[in-house]
């Protein structure tokens, strides 16, 4: 390996890897549960509600040892985020035609699932079985909602989670360093998935519920999580959407990605080149953001 690189939003070159490797050497019974909880403790990588960031360092730990810089212990289990929605079978839901104006179908309410609820496992399943993109469980914060009828009938599915570590057109209309973006990322959130669902056709739903979500985006953030959200971001690819209710919902378009994904080993084919839209959540976003 040659130099540092940032892998999982970390700085990591000889020494990060040397401290992982004596640790190996010191726990040939070790598994990557232990390692992942030491280095966290080690690093003092924790969430702002204090929560050591397991499953981020896990992550970590993987693209190490795909890129080759470390060999890890063989997985003991298969992992529980990996097998959660395969459990979820066929779920019975309402899915006839909804063609209408959207006043006949207000109020339209967004719900945020309780764990455990029916509602919980029916927006990861509307998502993997009618998103173009599927859906694979989360890591770290996110918030995901449900858009009901005045019938209760499921209208879209809305997902969001971490922003991207970078983005060139977003950083440059921040303005902020470095160091100012691994400070403030976490006031930052991605609509990863939106779905109004294949059988709803109502004019003006999307925006509106766009509208709706935004909102109350942050204050549902800091109930959960201690901490607002400034802004919010979404990368819409260009070849197939036209980003129409986002405009309609007032983000505004900032430009281009470079084809580069979260995940990218730099030995993949580029990913399609996707609009950078973001929505800001409260006045002066940018200087809130550099402070």
């Amino acid at each position: 390996m040659n130099g540092k690189r940032i892998v999982q939003g970390r700085s990591v070159g000889l020494e990060e890897v040397a401290l992982i490797e004596d640790w190996l050497r010191a726990h040939p019974e070790g598994n990557r549960t232990r390692l992942s909880r030491y280095l966290c403790d080690r690093w003092g990588w924790r969430n702002h509600a204090g929560r050591p960031k397991d499953m981020a360092c896990r992550s970590l730990l993987a693209k190490l040892e795909r890129l080759g810089w470390i060999r890890l212990p063989p997985s003991q289990c298969p992992c529980a985020n990996g097998q959660r929605n395969r459990h979820l079978g066929l779920l019975d839901h309402d899915s006839r035609p909804i063609e209408c104006r959207l006043e006949t179908l207000q109020p339209v309410r967004l719900e945020l699932p309780s764990p455990g609820s029916a509602g919980a496992d029916l927006v990861p399943f509307l998502l993997q079985r009618y998103h173009y993109l599927g859906h694979r469980n989360c890591v770290g914060e996110n918030l995901k909602y449900l858009a009901r009828d005045r019938h209760e009938r499921p209208l879209a599915c809305l997902l969001f989670g971490s922003a991207a570590w970078k983005a060139g057109a977003r950083d440059q209309w921040i303005g902020w360093s470095p160091q100012q973006r691994a400070r403030s990322l976490f006031l930052l959130t991605n609509n990863t998935r939106f779905l109004v669902v294949p059988w709803a056709r109502v004019p003006g739903l999307a925006s509106h519920l766009l509208g709706q979500v935004t909102a109350r985006l942050s204050a549902d953030w800091q109930r959960k999580y201690g901490h607002p959200i400034y802004l919010v971001e979404t990368f819409v690819e260009c070849e197939r959407f036209a980003a129409t209710c986002y405009r309609a919902a007032g983000w505004v378009r900032l430009g281009l990605t470079t084809g580069r994904t979260r995940n990218d080993d730099g030995l993949r084919p580029p990913a399609p080149l996707k609009s950078i839209y973001v929505k800001a959540l409260c006045p002066d976003v940018p200087g809130r953001l550099r402070a």
